[in-house]
């Protein structure tokens, strides 16, 4: 807890004593090793290359098919739970 305490209050001291000798890429935070190449597992693919492996789908593309799926089966039990009510025929008389 002290030593997170003492590392903000360094950041907070350098980051107020900005002076003509530092150069502002200093005060950048840098990422580390944040390796976002580095991969562990299967790579990701578009749901069209593999339809049938959802498992190996990129996230977005398996939430854009799921919320799809979700949409049409309540859209289509609701048409189909539905149909024929609310709907008055009226017979023309000639």
């Amino acid at each position: 807890m002290a030593a997170r305490i003492v590392a903000a209050v360094r950041q907070a001291a350098s980051i107020t004593k900005i002076s003509s000798h530092h150069p502002p890429t200093q005060l950048l935070q840098r990422r580390g090793l944040a390796g976002a190449a580095d991969h562990h597992g299967p790579p990701k693919v578009n749901c069209w290359q593999e339809p049938t492996n959802p498992g190996n789908w990129k996230e977005e593309h398996f939430v854009i098919v799921s919320l799809t799926g979700w949409g049409l089966l309540i859209t289509g039990s609701y048409k189909f739970f539905t149909r024929g009510k609310g709907k008055k025929e009226q017979v023309a008389e000639a």
